[in-house]
Order: C-alpha cells, then sequence, then structure tokens
C-alpha cells in the first residue's frame, strides 16, 4: 500500500488505479459530511490501510479528506449517532452532519444563532451551537431545535 496521505485526492485516486484499485471511496475527515464534488479540490490527511501494508487490489480504499484550504485534522472525525435512541451532542458538528444522525422523520429547526435571521441554505458550512433536547436526552419523536453559525464564526 503506498502512502497517500498529502496527495489531492484526485492525484491519489488516478494513482491508486494504476496500481489496480479500483474501490475507492472517500469521506470528509473534518466529520462535517461534505460531499465531494471536485476531487481536484480536497487533499488527503488519512486513509483506511497504513503505506507498507499488503493487501489486495480488490480491497475498498477510503480516503479521509478535507478541503486545500484546510489543515487535516489529528484525527477523522467521526460523524455523531443517535444511537441507542439518546441525543448526540452536536456542538461544533456541522447542521448536515447533525440532520443525518437524526432519524429521517425527526421535525428539525435550525435558525441562525446570531440573531440575524439568515437562512441556513449549506448545511455542511454551519456549525450547531446549541441544541434542544440536549445531549444525553432520550429521543422519542419529539422535534429537535438547533442554533448555529457558519463554520467561520465564533457561538454567540
Amino acid at each position: 500500500m503506498p502512502n497517500f496521505v498529502g496527495m489531492g485526492l484526485q492525484s491519489a485516486q488516478d494513482a491508486a488505479q494504476k496500481r489496480g484499485f479500483y474501490m475507492l471511496k472517500s469521506h470528509d475527515a473534518a466529520g462535517r459530511a461534505r460531499f465531494q464534488a471536485f476531487d481536484r479540490n480536497w487533499k488527503v490527511c488519512s486513509q483506511n490501510y497504513k503505506a507498507g501494508k499488503v493487501v489486495p487490489t480488490d480491497t475498498e480504499l477510503d480516503f479521509g479528506a478535507v478541503k486545500l484550504d484546510e489543515s487535516c485534522p489529528a484525527h477523522d472525525q467521526k460523524a455523531p449517532s443517535a444511537a441507542g435512541g439518546t441525543m448526540p451532542d452536536f456542538r461544533g458538528k456541522s447542521v448536515k452532519a447533525a440532520r443525518q444522525a437524526l432519524d429521517s422523520s425527526t421535525s428539525i429547526t435550525v435558525n441562525d444563532a446570531t440573531g440575524a435571521s439568515r437562512w441556513v441554505l449549506l448545511e455542511s458550512n454551519w456549525q450547531v451551537c446549541t441544541q434542544k433536547p440536549a445531549a444525553g436526552a432520550k429521543l422519542n419523536g419529539q422535534p429537535v431545535t438547533l442554533d448555529a453559525v457558519k463554520f467561520e464564526e465564533h457561538c454567540p
């Protein structure tokens, strides 16, 4: 297994294919659940198999990546999960990751935490500041409210 860390995502995918690996996937290493529409705009921070490990070419490779202008996290940030019917702590996570963690039938209201009443259109660009119900609460179908700001902003 080559070391793909530090390469552009598209270059890493091309190099893996040249070595016979065709089962390729990638994920947002920052845990924001962003869609990687243009692989050339992302860089590889992690790979699911260490460099030097011998693996068959039919093995699925998964690259953890962030946008080119971002720093790689020390460890892949895992998306939150509502496993066991308990409300996760969404603070600092993207609104998109929060929505994906909840059951699809959950009613969710997202508010601009700055009070400016901006619309939250691209949910992966907004981070949760506060939430109702609180982290650890039992989920039983109640509506969820998230107050959020853009990632480059600070929570009030």
